[in-house]
């Protein structure tokens, strides 16, 4: 490894832990899911998530918000719909299916992925957190109608713009210093999104009577539009539908543009 490539790589690296741990805080929940009942028992199919409900939970005043989601605050404004041939999914990990954090919440969340520091790192993570402005959270999921696939979308507001594309760029850096494999291009968002696909799930192997099912295989894509943070985590049986993925992606970001229309 050259000095160049290794001061870059160690720049990717110390500024990734922030990124990874505050955009990682939430969201994965269909993800645990998973890898939970499939190394329960290794030969059972693997369940992934629940039946789609078209009830948002915490369920949300307004009756429109009942089955295309809650649009009663700013930041519920910002997420998509529930678009034509998806319902509402199963509850992220820890939150509902619809919901939001106010920035003070936000903020503590995002701290508290700091945990495993002490000390001097402790302070400095959480100097970084502030440093980001979290101006809220909010996070809705999303499943096909005919099961075949889940969404998490999470959206984070910051007050700086700056920030919003350095976490972006770094997060897309890493991406590919992992040598991940990239996933579908969205062309009308091509500078300001990213997809990549997790690795290949195993065959099928038979056990005796049994055949094991091959693991869930996972996308998740990074997009920004002004001061917003966009993280879309979807999980289906492999080949995952890039296509549906990099739709849902595009329509969250057309939506983000114009949230009064639907898109």
């Amino acid at each position: 490894m050259s000095e160049k490539s290794g001061s870059r790589t160690r720049r990717i690296l110390k500024n990734a832990l922030i990124s990874v741990l505050v955009l990682g805080a939430v969201g994965g929940g269909v993800a645990y899911t998973a890898v939970t009942v499939d190394r329960a028992d290794r030969t059972a199919p693997t369940v992934a998530w629940a039946d789609p409900t078209a009830t948002a939970t915490p369920q949300d005043p307004a009756a429109a918000g009942v089955l295309r989601g809650r649009a009663s605050t700013p930041m519920s404004k910002l997420l998509l719909p529930v678009p034509e041939g998806y319902a509402l999914g199963a509850d992220i990990k820890g939150y509902g299916n619809d919901d939001e954090l106010p920035a003070n919440k936000a903020d503590a969340l995002l701290k508290q992925t700091g945990k495993g520091f002490y000390g001097k790192k402790r302070r400095a993570y959480e100097k970084e957190v502030d440093r980001l402005g979290i101006q809220g959270m909010a996070m809705r999921s999303y499943a096909k109608e005919d099961s075949t696939l889940q969404a998490e979308v999470l959206i984070l507001r910051m007050k700086d713009r700056k920030m919003v594309r350095e976490f972006f760029e770094v997060r897309k850096e890493l991406s590919e210093l992992l040598e991940l494999r990239k996933g579908p291009k969205i062309k009308a968002y091509a500078k300001s999104s990213a997809c990549y696909l997790g690795p290949k799930p195993e065959k099928p192997r038979q056990r005796g009577n049994d055949v094991r099912t091959p693991d869930l295989q996972h996308m998740i894509c990074s997009a920004y539009d002004g001061e917003v943070m966009v993280t879309v985590t979807a999980f289906g049986a492999s080949p995952i539908d890039e296509k549906a993925v990099a739709g849902l992606v595009e329509k969250q970001l057309r939506h983000i543009e114009s949230p009064g229309e639907y898109v």
